[in-house]
C-alpha cells in the first residue's frame, strides 16, 4: 500500500464551488479529485522536465538532425522545408 501525506491548499471560491459539484456528480471526494489532479500534474511534468534534460544533454553532444534529415521528414509531411 502507498503511504500517502496530508497537503493543504487554498483555491479560490469558484474552483472550489466547481470542485463540489464535480464530486458529487461523480460519486468521489473534493480530496480524491484534488489528489488525482495533482498526480496526473506531477508525472506529466516529470515526464516533461526528463524530456528536456536528455535533449538538452543530446544538443551538449552535438546530436542534431542533418539538413537532409529535417527535409526528409517534412517531405514526409508534405511540407516544404527550408534551411
Amino acid at each position: 500500500m502507498a503511504t500517502s501525506s496530508v497537503l493543504s491548499v487554498r483555491v479560490n471560491a469558484k474552483d472550489e464551488e466547481i470542485l463540489t459539484k464535480m464530486a458529487e456528480a461523480s460519486g468521489s471526494t473534493k480530496s480524491k479529485l484534488v489528489a488525482e489532479a495533482i498526480h496526473n500534474y506531477v508525472e506529466m511534468n516529470e515526464w516533461y522536465m526528463q524530456m528536456i534534460a536528455e535533449r538538452i544533454e543530446m544538443a551538449n553532444k552535438g546530436e542534431f538532425a542533418t539538413d537532409k534529415e529535417m527535409q526528409a521528414t517534412y517531405a514526409k509531411y508534405g511540407v516544404d522545408y527550408k534551411a
